[in-house]
């Protein structure tokens, strides 16, 4: 006996779950520049130098910024639900006595998300913003190398945020969940 597929045939969703079996098995390489979003394996593009560069700057800066307050990821994994594991470039999460050796951070452990994007600006403003914001992320900066402009986010609610700011020449930008910090992103986009 069939069914009819009235819309057309659904998708299978991949777990984070079974992402990581899958990367077990060896069924994704090691070496993998993959994400997976909304249960979907995406290859993430290679990094530039531009991209690598602005990435290394902005972790010395938060580093100095949050000290012992705060851990500063790059590149790692953040675990967004039952099918969703983005890495962004930056994530600055709270501390952990063991830093996340034993499990990668949730959105909960999330105080601020930065995507670098040089080629990729329209997914992660639209896919990802959504996705951060959906799943409590209380801030995040979209770094956007072609527009010479730094985006912050703040303030999720349902699938947006409620503020939004855009900077064309970024200075001392506070972290609104840590209180007290700023960094000085004078030199970011030039």
């Amino acid at each position: 006996m069939s069914v009819a597929m009235e819309h057309g045939p659904r998708r299978h969703r991949i777990t984070v779950e079974e992402y990581y079996r899958m990367a077990e098995v060896g069924l994704l390489a090691p070496d993998a520049r993959v994400e997976l979003i909304e249960g979907e394996i995406i290859d993430m593009p290679p990094s530039g130098s531009r991209h690598a560069g602005t990435v290394s700057l902005l972790s010395r800066l938060l580093e100095r910024a949050v000290g012992d307050r705060a851990i500063v990821r790059g590149q790692g994994p953040i675990v967004l639900g039952e099918f969703s594991q983005p890495e962004p470039d930056v994530a600055l999460v709270v501390p952990d006595s063991d830093f996340y050796r034993q499990r990668h951070p949730v959105a909960a452990d999330t105080l601020l998300v930065i995507e670098v994007s040089e080629t990729t600006f329209h997914y992660d403003r639209q896919t990802k913003l959504q996705l951060y914001a959906r799943d409590g992320v209380p801030e995040v900066w979209i770094v956007d190398l072609r527009g010479g402009l730094l985006h912050v986010f703040r303030n999720p609610s349902g699938a947006a945020y409620s503020e939004a700011v855009t900077l064309d020449q970024p200075g001392v930008v506070s972290l609104t969940s840590l209180s007290g910090t700023a960094v000085d992103l004078s030199s970011l986009v030039r």
